[in-house]
């Protein structure tokens, strides 16, 4: 009896590892962003914060291509394809999707109760997406980049600080992104004494973005604040460079335009969201509910500054400004 134990164990033993890889690899993620390319949502070539995402699962033991088959997909920018995206993510029946934007969350919402959704959103409560961040309920839980109103105001005092001469500042604002700041940036300029100019782009692609800066710089505006849409970061690259061609400055949502070569950036911490999300993740693929887990604000903001655009630009950046910033690229 001891014998055939033995063997029993030895041959249960030979199998063990192959069956929990069997058992693992039916985790599914699907990958779904409002902008950027399907393509470039992978640990190599995507933004900073979807590479610490990845990073992160990896150190948790949800490795693509070991036990997890990871599915992407991207609305290119494109609102109107909200709707029929969230139809082909939902068909495709992934254990957990990972997505951004709110009006994009609200199409995965309208079409599964049931797929748990992890997203990084703007202000889930104001925007209709939860009543409690503590507990969110239903299927839905995730990350806020929103840090207030109030930092659009601490953004425009920076570029004021940056350019102390400046009186014309335009937000830059994509698709259906509602301007709740507002308000706030009309105080902080009557207080600076600046003025705001509000630019809107329906649409943001690569020809509608060339068209909007040259008018930015026929109107000789004197620096640029754009909204934190998925679809600017999705086309941080043109957007960056844009700037550089004409010669105007901006303060950006995200540290991964300054790694474009953008001037500088207010931001929070994305590494820091990432690390949240891909726990969420783990946590709901081990099966707790989406709904059970708190929505997570951002706790720490990162003033980044790239010397090289600025010399580039010919701009001289007070000493006493990069002095607080948290990073300097030169």
């Amino acid at each position: 009896m001891q014998r055939r134990e033995l063997l029993a164990g030895l041959c249960a033993a030979s199998v063990w590892p192959g069956a929990v890889l069997a058992q693992q690899a039916t985790r599914r993620l699907a990958f779904v962003h409002s902008g950027i390319p399907a393509d470039r949502l992978t640990e190599s070539r995507g933004p900073f914060w979807v590479r610490r995402f990845y990073e992160t699962l990896r150190g948790l033991g949800d490795i693509e291509g070991t036990n997890l088959i990871v599915e992407r997909f991207s609305a290119e920018g494109r609102s109107d394809r909200f709707a029929s995206l969230a139809a082909e993510v939902i068909a495709r029946k992934p254990q957990v999707i990972v997505t951004n934007l709110n009006d994009l969350v609200k199409a995965l919402m309208a079409a599964t109760t049931s797929i748990p959704i992890v997203a990084v959103v703007g202000d889930p409560l104001a925007g209709g997406l939860v009543t409690n961040l503590a507990r969110p309920g239903g299927n839905l839980t995730g990350v806020s980049i929103n840090a207030g109103v109030e930092i659009y105001a601490k953004r425009l005092q920076i570029i004021k600080e940056a350019l102390p001469s400046a009186t014309r500042i335009g937000h830059l604002l994509s698709g259906t992104w509602e301007p709740s700041s507002g308000g706030t940036l009309a105080d902080a300029s009557a207080r600076l004494g600046v003025s705001i100019t509000r630019i809107a782009m329906p649409v943001v692609n690569e020809t509608e973005l060339a068209r909007t800066f040259a008018d930015i710089a026929e109107q000789k505006l004197d620096g640029i604040i754009p909204d934190e849409g998925g679809s600017f970061l999705a086309a941080r690259a043109t957007l960056a460079a844009l700037a550089a061609k004409h010669r105007v400055p901006v303060i950006y949502p995200f540290r991964d335009y300054v790694e474009e070569g953008g001037l500088m950036a207010l931001a929070p911490d994305l590494g820091e969201l990432a690390v949240r999300m891909a726990n969420d993740v783990h946590q709901i693929f081990n099966g707790t509910k989406a709904g059970d887990i708190p929505f997570y604000q951002p706790s720490k903001f990162l003033l980044i500054f790239n010397l090289r655009t600025a010399k580039a630009m010919g701009l001289d950046l007070p000493v006493n400004l990069i002095a607080r910033a948290d990073e300097v690229i030169e």
